[in-house]
């Protein structure tokens, strides 16, 4: 494997940057800084961090020897909290961007599925940002402006003033200035964009290309409050990287999940393979990506630091959603399997948020405005739906009636696809528009392989998390509560005293999670 040890030459800058931040607690700046960084399909179990928190068989699903070091993004999390029972609201790009950047669960923002946009009233915490004085940007894939492809700067900037960056849909892999802006630098004989990767640079591959107008806004405006997103559309297929990260792994032999191959064959057909190979020269790049983005995480830092910003700016480090990678013989997303809806959310706030805390409270992407703005001491219009959780990761108790229960769903506004559920720190609760209802337990079978709702021993369980399930989708309006069959298996959970009884039609074939653009 050709994998420098990087971690022993990286230790003094961590230890650095956790002892600076350390010093800082105690004096809250005004006004601080917000930096996000924003990746596509990230698995947390690529990160190391996240694998920190995990006992060995979770921490290597493809292998003892196909082990990733994220130095940069573990400085991250060294710094401040980890967020290690966050959820995508719906784990597909759109509706959890849209969650992400409002704090309305995905049916609210009018982007409840991929290619769908946001509705022009919606407040996105940018909007409050900027309401405050802060200079604000964003540079990179947005997904929210419908159908426009690549969409460059849409018009439409919901509080991101600077977004000459940013481009509504694609994964392309090589950008360039023009004239006309930020476009596509590789394009096929008709002059469209492609996603050939041949030819990218430290200059032109777009991780780094992003990067350099990450660094150039925050050396624009250092000297006064700013908040600026990036949003890297790596690692999302197609799983190519530039030189040396194509080879960087190539010498790794990865190991097929065991999941893939242990599915009972009476659980959902979301938790069923799909007819997807494991692809190993696939995963090899996808940890290229990974480290390629590592290693710019490492960029956006030593800037902070030069510049002497690093204690006055709040920084993110999260993803719309992770990616299967081989676990019950599935790729990508679009299912509530932990691989799939479980993501990466690291912040570290100075003087707010404790160094080198973790958090295990249940939460999803739709609380990160309302907490973000907690953090900042601002408000929003009103319309917020997630909840503000800044004082729970602060270590505080949280607000009154806080239940640690964090809601996701999938589905068109249609309500005649897809599932909801309920997560808390150990269960997960799933009801499917083509599924019985499916219980697990994480704790004790951490790769879903035991679908427990039908289980006497766990009625009460169900019971009490349905009532909260059918609570929530009652008031923020789920399409998937139209559908007879869903109606009947939620009042089933919460009422029912006989055995369970399907209303489900023939069960339909495994698909494919969902794929984007």
């Amino acid at each position: 494997m050709r994998e420098p040890d990087r971690r022993a030459v990286l230790l003094g800058a961590v230890a650095a940057t956790a002892a600076a931040l350390s010093r800082s607690a105690a004096q809250p700046a005004e006004r601080p800084n917000v930096v996000i960084i924003h990746c596509d399909e990230l698995s947390f179990r690529a990160l190391g961090c996240y694998r920190a928190q995990l006992p060995a068989e979770q921490a290597r699903v493809w292998g003892a020897k196909a082990q990733l070091d994220t130095p940069n993004i573990d400085r991250i999390a060294s710094a401040g909290v980890l967020c290690d029972r966050f959820f995508a609201a719906s784990p597909v790009c759109t509706p959890s961007r849209a969650a992400f950047v409002s704090g309305r669960y995905p049916q609210n923002t009018g982007a409840i599925a991929n290619d769908q946009p946001m509705r022009d009233e919606v407040e996105t915490f940018a909007a409050v940002l900027q309401r405050a004085g802060y200079a604000t940007g964003y540079a990179g894939k947005w997904h929210l402006d419908g159908q426009a492809r690549p969409g460059w700067a849409p018009k439409r900037q919901f509080g991101f003033g600077d977004n000459a960056c940013m481009f509504n849909r694609g994964h392309y892999k090589q950008l360039k200035d023009t004239p006309q802006g930020p476009r596509v630098k590789a394009v096929n004989a008709q002059g469209q964009p492609t996603y050939d990767v041949k030819g990218a640079d430290a200059t032109s591959f777009t991780t780094d290309f992003l990067t350099d107008k990450t660094l150039a806004f925050i050396e624009r405006h250092a000297a006064a409050p700013f908040a600026w997103m990036v949003s890297f559309p790596d690692p999302h297929n197609p799983n190519t990287v530039r030189p040396p990260y194509d080879t960087m792994f190539e010498e790794v032999t990865f190991e097929e999940p065991k999941s893939a191959h242990q599915v009972p064959a009476d659980l959902p057909a979301w938790a069923q393979p799909a007819a997807e190979r494991f692809n190993q020269r696939g995963m090899q790049q996808y940890f290229g990506m990974v480290r390629c983005i590592d290693d710019n995480v490492g960029r956006i830092l030593a800037a902070l630091d030069r510049l002497k910003l690093t204690e006055r700016t709040i920084l993110v480090f999260t993803a719309d959603h992770g990616d299967m990678c081989g676990e019950h013989g599935r790729n990508n997303k679009g299912t509530p399997l932990e691989t799939s809806a479980r993501i990466p959310l690291l912040i570290a706030a100075p003087g707010r948020l404790r160094p080198g805390s973790v958090s295990r409270a249940a939460l999803t992407n739709a609380d990160f405005k309302p907490t973000l703005l907690g953090l900042l001491g601002l408000r929003g219009d009103g319309h917020d739906e997630g909840r503000d959780a800044s004082a729970l990761l602060a270590g505080g108790q949280p607000p009154a009636g806080w239940r640690d229960e964090a809601m996701v769903r999938f589905g068109g506004a249609d309500g005649a696809s897809g599932w909801f559920g309920v997560f808390t720190p150990s269960h997960k609760l799933v009801l499917s528009h083509d599924d019985p209802p499916c219980l697990f337990d994480r704790e004790a079978d951490p790769f879903e392989l035991r679908n427990l709702a039908q289980e006497p021993a766990q009625r009460d369980r169900v019971r009490t998390l349905a009532r909260s399930l059918r609570e929530h989708t009652t008031r923020y309006g789920e399409p998937l509560l139209t559908a007879a069959p869903v109606k009947a298996d939620l009042d089933w959970c919460v009422d029912g005293t006989d055995a369970y009884r399907s209303t489900h039609g023939p069960r339909r074939r495994p698909a494919a999670a969902d794929g984007d653009e």
